[in-house]
């Protein structure tokens, strides 16, 4: 009794102790940068009214060969760019007032730009058997709109998130069986 009592402890240290063998991960959107900090500083180099759409791909935003660039259409550009209608026209940005006076003349590209990383953290034996799991996730995410019109950038902005930290948690009372009765009720709902 007391051999079985040693072995099962040193089977639960043994896996404890096998944080390593827990997945890992991570997701990219290609740039050429490497931190939200460098894609801000070089978007913060755009100037309206004076960038170029070719001096934009010299910074590294290229609007027509850039993975993750969006062409937003002209209905959608309003919808985002328009003022309340309790903000007088005049009030608004110059590059966005002249962008919506251009109507179809005027293309807006947003730029998603993104580095995230996963890692499950926690116990071994729990993720395993699929009772416990904590994935943590470290990154940053960059999203800037240009508006352009006859090739000049008219208004330029920026956003997102700097620094991603997050802790995803997910607890199956179960442990293996979850999927079983997960589908199990799927197919009686059915």
């Amino acid at each position: 009794m007391l051999v079985f009592r040693v072995a099962c402890l040193g089977v639960g240290l043994l896996l404890s102790g096998c944080a390593g063998l827990l997945p890992r991960g991570d997701s990219e959107q290609p740039s050429g940068f490497d931190s939200f900090e460098a894609a801000a500083q070089a978007f913060d180099k755009v100037v309206a009214y004076r960038t170029t759409v070719e001096q934009l791909k010299e910074l590294g935003f290229d609007v027509q060969s850039s993975p993750n660039v969006t062409l937003i259409s002209y209905p959608n550009l309003t919808g985002r760019l328009a003022p309340d209608r309790g903000v007088p026209f005049e009030a608004i940005d110059p590059g966005i007032r002249d962008c919506i006076v251009a109507r179809l003349a005027c293309q807006a590209y947003e730029f998603n730009l993104s580095r995230e990383v996963t890692r499950r953290e926690g116990n071994f034996a729990l993720d395993f058997l699929n009772f416990r799991r904590e994935t943590r996730v470290t990154g940053w995410r960059f999203e800037g709109l240009l508006a352009v019109r006859d090739g000049v950038v008219l208004f330029r902005s920026h956003g997102g998130e700097p620094r991603t930290d997050r802790v995803e948690r997910q607890v199956n009372p179960l442990g293996p069986l979850q999927r079983v009765g997960e589908g199990a009720g799927g197919r009686l709902a059915r």
